[in-house]
């Protein structure tokens, strides 16, 4: 997870959680990534998950994954936290929520 330095949406900088591809993100001739913004305000939609201190925020969040947005890299200015192995599957239902694909069989 990472912080953004320059405003995108409202009036300040928020977190956001990379979900592009390793690879993508790790390309230095690739400019942006795929992220998912963070909101301190939880709805409990089945598009979010719920991440808190353990992650390292401040306080309980929702990763909105029915917001998804393209951004710069070079406006990711500072790694806030990971997800645990239990938050990355939680991620990746989100986001197949949010994205209407099939179930994995």
């Amino acid at each position: 997870m990472t912080r953004e330095r320059l405003p995108e949406r409202g009036s300040k900088p928020g977190f956001y959680v990379v979900v592009s591809r390793q690879f993508i993100a790790e390309n230095p001739d690739i400019a942006t990534v795929v992220c998912a913004p963070v909101y301190s305000e939880i709805l409990g939609i089945s598009s979010e998950v719920v991440i808190g201190p353990d992650a390292g925020l401040r306080k309980a969040s929702a990763v909105r994954c029915d917001f998804l947005a393209l951004l710069f890299k070079r406006k990711l200015s500072t790694f806030v936290g990971s997800l645990s192995p239990f938050q990355i599957e939680e991620l990746n239902r989100a986001l197949a929520v949010s994205l209407d694909l099939p179930a994995a069989r």
